[in-house]
This record gives structure tokens, C-alpha cells and sequence, in this order.
């Protein structure tokens, strides 16, 4: 079957037309004729060999991306994780992975949409318990999975959203997101520090929700530091890291603030919140896209076209689609 795969270990991506074709052996899984998957850092880690899911295996000739969407056996739009990889004409998906899709809703915003709510929706929803009324810090919004968290806390009830970022543009138009203040972080490391103290004083922050860590996440917990009275309670939720691995905090910081430390990742997760998220997160997200209400910006290319498009750059908050024929 025609695929997108990686023929030699550490080689980018190729398109061919005579690998192995996929096959359904078991009563749980369903076979879909892929027609769009989107490519994350997660597949670009796992094609390039250096994800610690694939360093260590023997290598051999494998179809890229983790999950997108396409047609069941019975006509029915669907979006799936496959089981053996996703970029070929057919893949093979577990039936307790599948969402299926509403009408109208255009397929490479539905084959990006899903990696980046696992960033957003579970973070907000089941790792940070997002409650009505509260006020949200989004530190990193800029990208795609921000910008799908800012649209998301607002659809969850949150009062009041505050988005930092590294790109002044791109924080000016998250406003029309739904952005209410916006914090650049090219100021120092002091002047964040009393910039986010005094947002803090105005409308005490209940939801941190951090896709940086590093120094703005310093700052962050630096100003959430009370002064030796009662404190404001907040969770403080890391997703990413794209600003370093690894910072300081303080034992002051913990002890005299009310504050929760937690992560939003794969090892976070129990089986039932996964399910939750395949039941009721993204079809409720679908659902919203569907009627234009999510907002995702995509760049689509034929997968043939994968050797070229590959290492393209891509600009912030847009993600790389790959569509398959499907005559």
C-alpha cells in the first residue's frame, strides 16, 4: 500500500507506493483509509529515531505519525490513534480510540485538533479541575496548543485569562482569542516577577497552566509567594518545557504559598481520564470546531510532497498536515 515511511534509520520521511499492507487481527480494532494526519514533535522525535519509545528497538522500515482521520468500513468519519503507525492509505486503530467526527468539520483542523487538547483540555480539565468564575495564567501561549488552551478555559467558564509569550505579535492576537491581558516576556526577570505580582493582588490567579517552565516559571512562582499571611490557593499545572528542563524553586516559595505542583502528560493520566478524553473531551471539541467556535491554523500538503515539506519551516501556532488521496 502507498505510505509515508522511514526507510533508513536517521533518514527523513519517504513516500512509497509497495509497503506492507495494514490488517485488522483482533475483534477491537477497526480498519480506517486514512485521509489526514497531523505531524507534532512527537512524530517528528519518533521518524528521526531519538524518541525513547524507538532509540533503543531494532530499526526497521516504519509508516510515521501516531494518529489522524479517515473513513471506516462503514462510511463513518472517524479520528483514531493507529496502532502501527497512521501516514499510509490504511491504518489500524483500537475501537476504545476512536472519536467519530461531526459533519462539516474540515479534516485537517480535525487531524491537528486532538495532540493539542490532550496539551490543553486535559490540563485544564482534569489535572487543574478548571472551575466557573476562575481566573486562568496561560505561560506560553503563542503556540498551537496555548492558543487552543486560551479558547478552551474561556469555553470552560474562566472569568479572567492572562497569556504570556516571547512573540509580541502573536500575544497581540490572542486578544481576539479571548485574551484579557497580555504579558510579554522580554522584560527582566524583576520586572515579569512585579508585573505578575500585581495581576496576582488584582485577581489572585487559580490556574496556572505552564507550557515554558524555565525562567518564566521562576517568575511565576516567585510572584505567587505570599508574605507570611493566609494565600490565595492555586494549582500550577507544567505541560511543556520550551524554555529548559530544569529551575529552582525555593522551599520559602512552598511553604508560604498555597500552592499545588503538577504535571499534565501521558504518566499523569489514568486509563479512565484517557477515556474520558476519547468519549467526552474531544467530541466535545470536535463539535466546537465543527461550528467554528475552536479556532486551529493548519498548513496542509499532499503526502506525497513529504521529502520537500519535511523540513519546511513552519511558523508559530500552525501545524503541518499531511493529506492522503483518497481515489
Amino acid at each position: 500500500m502507498k505510505a509515508v515511511i522511514v526507510q533508513e534509520k536517521g533518514q527523513d520521511p519517504v513516500y512509497v507506493s509497495d509497503f506492507k499492507t495494514a490488517t485488522v487481527n483482533s475483534s477491537t480494532e477497526v480498519l480506517m483509509r486514512v485521509q489526514a494526519v497531523a505531524i507534532k514533535n512527537l512524530d517528528r522525535a519518533i521518524a528521526s529515531g531519538e524518541h525513547y519509545s524507538v532509540a533503543t528497538k531494532p530499526f526497521a522500515p516504519f509508516v510515521i505519525g501516531t494518529d489522524g482521520v479517515g473513513e471506516l468500513e462503514d462510511g463513518r468519519l472517524a479520528y483514531g490513534f493507529g496502532t502501527s503507525g497512521m501516514l499510509s492509505e490504511y491504518a489500524v486503530v483500537p475501537k476504545d480510540q476512536l472519536v467519530l467526527l461531526p459533519e462539516g468539520l474540515d479534516l485537517a483542523l480535525a487531524a491537528a485538533l486532538p495532540n493539542a487538547l490532550l496539551g490543553s483540555a486535559m490540563a485544564l480539565a482534569v489535572r487543574a479541575n478548571l472551575q466557573q468564575g476562575e481566573v486562568v495564567l496561560i505561560n506560553g501561549a503563542t503556540g498551537v496548543t496555548g492558543q487552543l488552551a486560551l479558547q478552551l478555559a474561556r469555553y470552560y467558564g474562566a472569568r479572567k485569562i492572562i497569556v504570556t509569550g516571547r512573540n509580541t505579535k502573536s500575544l497581540e492576537e490572542l486578544k481576539a482569542l479571548g485574551a484579557d491581558v497580555i504579558i510579554p516576556l522580554h522584560q527582566n526577570q524583576e520586572e515579569l516577577i512585579a508585573t505578575l505580582q500585581q495581576i496576582h493582588k488584582e485577581s489572585p490567579i487559580d490556574v496556572v497552566l505552564d507550557y515554558l517552565w524555565g525562567a518564566s516559571a521562576s517568575a511565576i512562582l516567585a510572584a505567587l509567594k505570599g508574605k507570611g499571611t493566609y494565600q490565595h490557593k492555586t494549582r500550577f499545572v507544567n505541560v511543556g518545557a520550551m524554555a529548559g528542563d530544569r529551575i529552582e524553586v525555593s522551599s520559602s516559595i512552598l511553604r508560604g504559598t498555597d500552592i499545588r505542583l503538577l504535571g499534565s502528560g501521558i504518566g499523569s493520566w489514568t486509563a479512565e481520564e484517557m477515556q474520558y478524553f476519547f468519549t467526552v473531551l474531544a467530541p466535545e471539541a470536535f463539535a466546537l470546531a465543527a461550528k467554528g467556535e475552536l479556532k486551529l491554523h493548519t498548513v496542509s500538503h499532499p503526502w506525497e510532497s513529504i521529502e520537500k515539506a519535511w523540513r519546511l519551516p513552519l511558523p508559530s501556532g500552525q501545524r503541518l498536515v499531511f493529506t492522503t488521496d483518497t481515489e
